[in-house]
């Protein structure tokens, strides 16, 4: 059984810009990583299985309690406006023992909109997830883009994300091309310390995750949370 701890474009969310509370100073080991995260170390056997949050709430659950069955953590990117239809979810991926992280508020092209729409749909995401759980939690990922621009990698940070976290294997899953290329893919490309992007609201990926999940388990590798990676 694996050790534990530790996205489509989605639509959802809301602009609302404001002050939001930050989480506590980030520990020196933080302050080191970079400003954007694509895989986490390569000597450790550890990796991380992102998911970005949207769709039926019923996927979520499945593939949550998929995981759990086998001892692995993910991490869970929502988008702002899901959490708002479905405010349930976030104490479920919480009480999992999983991690939750901001994919912004209305999952638009947030490199391509201006820094003070940029700002509302990072700070609005951030405010739901506070208000749901007490912390707008450690990590943001850009919306229909793997990396941020400059802009946007500031106003995380101002928002209180010192790191934007990517991934090093996409899973496509998004593009629903069957369960076992979903697999295939993953299991192709992961390595210790990789950070995969999933989707909640697929069927392929809750069919692919226990065949994935398994040959990781044969290959010594962990599924944790991307907290736990980076730690």
């Amino acid at each position: 059984m694996l050790l534990a701890t530790a996205g489509l474009a989605l639509a959802a969310g809301c602009a609302t810009s404001g002050a939001v509370a930050h989480p506590a100073r980030p520990s020196n080991s933080a302050l080191a990583l970079p400003a954007q995260l694509t895989h986490g170390p390569r000597d450790r056997p550890r990796i991380a299985l992102t998911f970005h949050g949207g769709g039926d709430p019923a996927t979520a659950r499945a593939l949550l309690t998929e995981a759990e069955k086998y001892g692995a953590r993910v991490t869970v990117l929502a988008v702002g406006t899901w959490l708002d239809a479905h405010p349930d979810i976030a104490r479920r991926i919480l009480d999992g023992g999983h991690d939750l992280g901001n994919h912004t508020l209305h999952h638009l092209d947030i490199n391509g909109i201006s820094e003070a729409e940029a700002r509302a749909e990072i700070t609005g995401c951030a405010e739901r997830i506070r208000r749901l759980t007490g912390s707008i939690g450690r990590w943001f990922r850009p919306s229909r883009t793997p990396t941020a621009s400059p802009l946007v990698t500031r106003l995380a940070r101002e928002a209180g994300y010192p790191h934007v976290l990517s991934y090093d294997v996409d899973s496509l899953d998004f593009t629903s091309p069957g369960a076992a290329v979903v697999a295939r893919k993953v299991l192709a490309e992961i390595r210790e310390g990789s950070v995969v992007s999933l989707h909640f609201g697929y069927g392929d990926t809750v069919a692919a995750l226990p065949v994935v999940l398994e040959e990781l388990d044969r290959r010594g590798l962990a599924a944790v949370t991307t907290t736990e990676l980076f730690s």
